[in-house]
């Protein structure tokens, strides 16, 4: 299992950079743990420049002038934690729906006539509502029609992993949400969620069902967004070497405004995200990086080739809410508000080509050439 260095001890890393450790980090070809430490300091704000280009050259050498773009689909938002900081939250008042498996289905089909080919399977985290069977029947119906099916449910066994992976689920996003222990206990009041390392370790138990892609995060604004940044990219590190085969990606959700009314416990800026960004691409090269609908149109449009690889596009937070736009009930609000088609334009004007698909299933039928 995955062992993070105490939140403050990674602090003091940040804290001990200079700017000479900045320009160190900036020359190498594979900046270490501790010049990420540097890059992440408020050292390296001066830099942001460098930081930017070195992002940019490294991101078109290793995915091109390609974006992947995806669209999450919302199938309930029942939930029997209490979290502080999510609309989903139990304790929340908001109407509660979780979509039939022909619902789930009919919604998937609308995704898929807009041209999405990549979709995320989300729900709150309820396990008897919304279990295995549930996305295993689904997975089954989906999967000859897109060429990829995530999901970002409750945290499950590896056995659990295996039976839908053989349904046709090929990636698990899992989001630790604070890697700072006093503040996780801070925020998750009751509920499964409460158990810190259990949900450190999905991101491990999903790799080793035989999930092509595992997703990592953290929950922006509820500690130092430079010290998350520092314990994500152990996390992969860790993971990449435990679990060389998979690929990874980190998303960098910011919280938005949602039913509870949460404020942020730190400020985190647009320009702190940039930084972030830049750090964790300069440190691994070959990580997807995610920037979600949780953004401003104006941010992701300027982040466009600078190290985020994957956007999502024309986004619903609510169940139900493709075929019925005016459902409440959304996990939060999103910031771009664009279809499809008006971010993928956005993307071409920039000189980048929007990638529906760069994944088929039957590579995972392939059987390795024997001598």
């Amino acid at each position: 299992m995955f062992h993070c260095p105490d939140f403050s001890q990674l602090q003091q890393w940040i804290a001990r950079s200079s700017p000479e450790d900045v320009r160190a980090a900036l020359v190498k070809d594979k900046p270490d743990i501790h010049d990420l430490a540097a890059l992440l300091s408020p050292a390296a704000e001066d830099f942001l420049p460098q930081m930017a280009a070195g992002s940019a050259r490294i991101t078109q050498q290793r995915f091109g002038r390609t974006t992947q773009i995806y669209a999450p689909l919302y199938l309930s938002n029942l939930c029997t934690n209490r979290c502080a900081y999510c609309g989903f939250s139990a304790e929340n008042k908001i109407p509660r729906r979780k979509l039939t498996i022909s619902e789930a289905e009919k919604e998937a089909l609308i995704l898929h006539d807009r041209g999405f080919q990549h979709i995320l399977l989300v729900s709150g985290e309820a396990p008897r509502a919304l279990g295995v069977d549930y996305l295993e029947e689904l997975a089954l119906r989906l999967r000859d029609r897109f060429a990829a099916l995530s999901i970002e449910v409750q945290p499950l066994e590896q056995t659990e992993y295996e039976r839908l992976f053989k349904a046709g689920i090929t990636a698990v996003a899992v989001y630790q949400e604070t890697y700072d222990r006093s503040v996780y206990k801070k925020v998750h009041l009751d509920g499964q969620k409460c158990d810190f390392d259990f949900r450190l370790d999905t991101p491990a138990r999903a790799a080793a069902a035989g999930m092509r892609e595992i997703g990592i995060g953290s929950l922006l604004g509820l500690a130092d967004w430079r010290t998350e940044g520092l314990a994500l990219a152990l996390h992969l590190q860790w993971l990449r070497k435990q679990y060389w085969q998979t690929s990874f990606t980190i998303s960098f959700p910011r919280l938005r405004p949602a039913a509870g009314e949460f404020e942020p416990l730190v400020p985190v800026s647009e320009k702190n995200l940039s930084q972030l960004i830049f750090g964790l691409r300069l440190f691994d090269h070959d990580v997807g990086l995610i920037l979600s609908t949780r953004e401003e149109a104006r941010f992701r449009d300027g982040m466009v080739g600078l190290g985020p690889t994957r956007y999502s596009a024309g986004s619903c937070t609510a169940p139900g809410g493709y075929s019925q736009p005016e459902l409440e009930g959304e996990q939060f609000s999103v910031g771009d508000n664009r279809k499809i088609s008006e971010v993928s334009n956005a993307l071409i004007a920039k000189g980048f080509d929007p990638v529906y698909k760069d994944w088929d299933k039957e590579f995972q039928h392939i059987k390795p050439l024997t001598p």
